[in-house]
């Protein structure tokens, strides 16, 4: 089941008390209701990557609290919070096995929920897989490595290990960006199926202008470690990706 993501006065700092002090996350407040869809922007060094890692575990922030749910996760360890998200990353390389089967991988990520050895699939888990995998055209290539695949196939079956054990949230780090542009409207379609039908909350950053507007519901902009643009309902439908971009670029040089 979705929850609700709740970050409160988030803030983290790198060479903290040094001439080098970078101040990534400023008092970042950011909720986001079970369900909602929301595509992140903002340039280099804006603190989109930090905000991810502080959700995710891999960095614990120097001052204020993330919520999954009703549970306070600030100091929760990574691999427990993945039992509950699911991350996706730019390189479809990273996440797989590429020495395992795309049913092994897949058998891999649904362990978080279900059986307790991969290697142990029954055939309720192998159907499903099949059905599952019939959404890319690979359903009778379930017995093969996933490092065969090509970059795009990889993502999508990534994706669907990513979501298969139905996360409370999945992030989306920039998920098509490595791939072509054929590859990458058939992942964004998948993403979209997969998110809507299953109601998952969910964060994709990206730099895709069009992508910014035409998936979800909401779209937040980030700059020097806060939330400087949150657009929802009439306001995000009446924006055009002309006017997205040159506040985009407009913030990302104003203190240039």
């Amino acid at each position: 089941m979705s929850s609700q993501l709740k970050l409160t006065d988030i803030t983290k700092k790198f060479e903290a008390n040094t001439v080098n002090e970078k101040v990534a996350l400023d008092h970042l407040n950011l909720t986001v209701e079970p369900g909602q869809f929301v595509t992140v922007l903002g340039s280099n060094g804006s603190g989109k990557s930090t905000m991810f890692n502080v959700i995710l575990g891999s960095l614990f922030p120097d001052e204020g609290k993330v919520y999954l749910g009703d549970k306070d996760i600030t100091k929760l360890k990574d691999y427990k919070r993945a039992l509950n998200i699911g991350c996706l990353y730019q390189n479809p390389l990273r996440g797989t096995a590429p020495n395992l089967t795309i049913e092994e991988n897949l058998a891999l990520a649904y362990t978080r929920k279900a059986s307790p050895s991969f290697f142990a699939l029954n055939k309720k888990d192998s159907a499903y897989f099949r059905e599952v995998l019939s959404t890319l055209g690979l359903e009778d290539r379930m017995k093969t490595k996933i490092g065969l695949l090509s970059g795009g196939q990889r993502q999508a079956a990534s994706l669907l290990m990513a979501t298969i054990a139905e996360p409370e949230l999945l992030l989306l780090d920039e998920h098509t960006a490595a791939l072509d542009p054929g590859a990458a409207e058939k992942v964004m379609a998948l993403t979209k199926k997969i998110v809507e039908e299953n109601k998952i909350t969910t964060l994709m950053i990206t730099h895709d202008m069009e992508y910014a507007l035409e998936y979800g519901s909401r779209t937040i902009m980030l700059d020097s470690g806060k939330i400087v643009m949150d657009l929802t309902g009439k306001e995000r439908e009446e924006m055009t990706t002309g006017k997205l971009a040159e506040l985009f670029y407009g913030k990302a040089h104003k203190k240039g």
